[in-house]
């Protein structure tokens, strides 16, 4: 990521015909006067961009290797497409010529990296587009009758995973509540069938392989086994023993952290690059005890890293090397009730605390949207997303100062 910001001026001819973009007037780059760091702007596709959700990797390399791309999202015409971006270069790429809306959020982010398409949904239909030549192809249509969601791919890119509620029962209470703090408990009082399946998309069987009477939620696949399977009980979380995993071949099923006082919380779970450890936000009991905790996927046993109440974070994530972590922090009405909590934060484990660096003043920031920060495959750049201009773009902050 270097100062080519000469190709904004000639995006508009690497774009597919008809797709004319507004002009930002968010900057392309600037040094945060607080914390010395130098952000500069990724998309530059339009006003309003979006990168893929914390736990979903949204990197690939190019074809040649010799630099990472991106996958994001940004609006067109009042459509959500898909994009690529260069993160060496910065030039941005038009991969999908979507008609109609995506269904879903996080679930229409799934990247199969092993056949370099990005997986999406429209409705019951499942598409994938190809990351280099933009083709699209349909994978599979389900019912419209079962109302199913697909969220994750397999390490191998042999099977997605999804879920669906009885009777739809869930989407019918969420488009009568359509606010998240409208319909969030409304679905785990309801206590409503959930069924998680798997789809081959070989053979193009599909297998329920867990049901049971609570919110199934947050489906993701190991980075590195293709058979390990995450999901969480969705629900306030402090009523829900939250983070499962699940064996698709054997269905053997493993709770990865088990409450253990009241008021106690675990929640926004992730796996680690390397498959091993899934790591979670921990509160001891809730609002007053701040962990991100990692689990050993294989044994369970767990790591604690202790933060303050201000450099609590919405979501975290870890560095490729596993060294570091990041999180997007959060303004005073999250659950940490933070004063001086909104920063990009980046981490550094020091025996069993974090020793926290503050990246990015996040105070023109409106939180409702989540900054859902990613780091770069070369561990230079902190990767978020914020309408602190009023136009939602994607920015990345640099680790070091210059």
């Amino acid at each position: 990521m270097k100062h080519t910001f000469f190709y904004a001026a000639v995006l508009a001819l690497l774009l597919p015909a008809g797709n004319i973009f507004a002009q930002s007037k968010a900057p392309l780059e600037w040094t945060d006067t607080i914390t010395g760091h130098r952000v500069i702007r990724l998309t530059r596709t339009g006003v309003e961009n979006y990168s893929f959700y914390f736990h979903n990797n949204p990197f690939i390399k190019s074809t040649d290797g010799k630099t990472d791309l991106m996958v994001y999202t940004g609006m067109v015409d009042g459509l959500r497409q898909y994009f690529s971006v260069n993160l060496k270069t910065l030039e941005s790429v038009q991969l999908s010529n979507r008609s109609q809306g995506i269904k879903g959020g996080s679930a229409s982010e799934i990247f199969d990296k092993t056949h370099r398409e990005v997986i999406y949904q429209t409705g019951d239909s499942i598409f994938a587009v190809h990351i280099d030549s933009r083709k699209t192809r349909l994978i599979h249509v389900f019912p419209e009758s079962l109302g199913v969601t697909v969220s994750s791919v397999n390490a191998n890119g042999t099977l997605l995973a999804g879920k669906y509620s009885e009777g739809k029962q869930a989407d019918k209470i969420r488009e009568q509540y359509p606010e998240k703090s409208q319909y969030f408990n409304r679905i785990y009082d309801a206590h409503i069938k959930h069924y998680l399946f798997i789809f081959d998309m070989r053979t193009k069987e599909m297998k329920i392989i867990h049901e049971e009477n609570e919110w199934i939620n947050h489906i993701q696949f190991s980075p590195t086994d293709p058979d390990l399977l995450m999901f969480c009980h969705e629900g306030p979380w402090h009523k829900v023993d939250r983070i499962w995993n699940i064996n698709v071949k054997t269905g053997e099923l493993r709770l990865m952290h088990k409450r253990t006082m009241d008021g106690e919380i675990a929640g926004h779970e992730f796996w680690g690059p390397d498959g091993k450890t899934i790591w979670f936000d921990l509160q001891q009991p809730r609002s007053v005890t701040f962990f991100l905790c990692g689990a050993d996927a294989k044994t369970g046993k767990e790591v604690k890293y202790e933060m303050t109440r201000d450099e609590w974070s919405i979501h975290f994530n870890v560095s490729p090397d596993r060294s570091l972590f990041c999180g997007d922090g959060g303004d005073p009405g999250q659950v940490a009730r933070a004063q001086d909590g909104m920063w990009i934060y980046l981490f550094r484990p020091q025996d069993n605390k974090f020793v926290s660096e503050r990246l990015v003043n996040m105070k023109h920031h409106y939180y409702k949207l989540e900054p859902n920060v990613h780091f770069s495959p070369d561990q230079k750049w902190v990767i978020f997303r914020s309408n602190m201009f009023g136009e939602t773009h994607v920015y990345a902050v640099e680790i070091t100062k210059k």
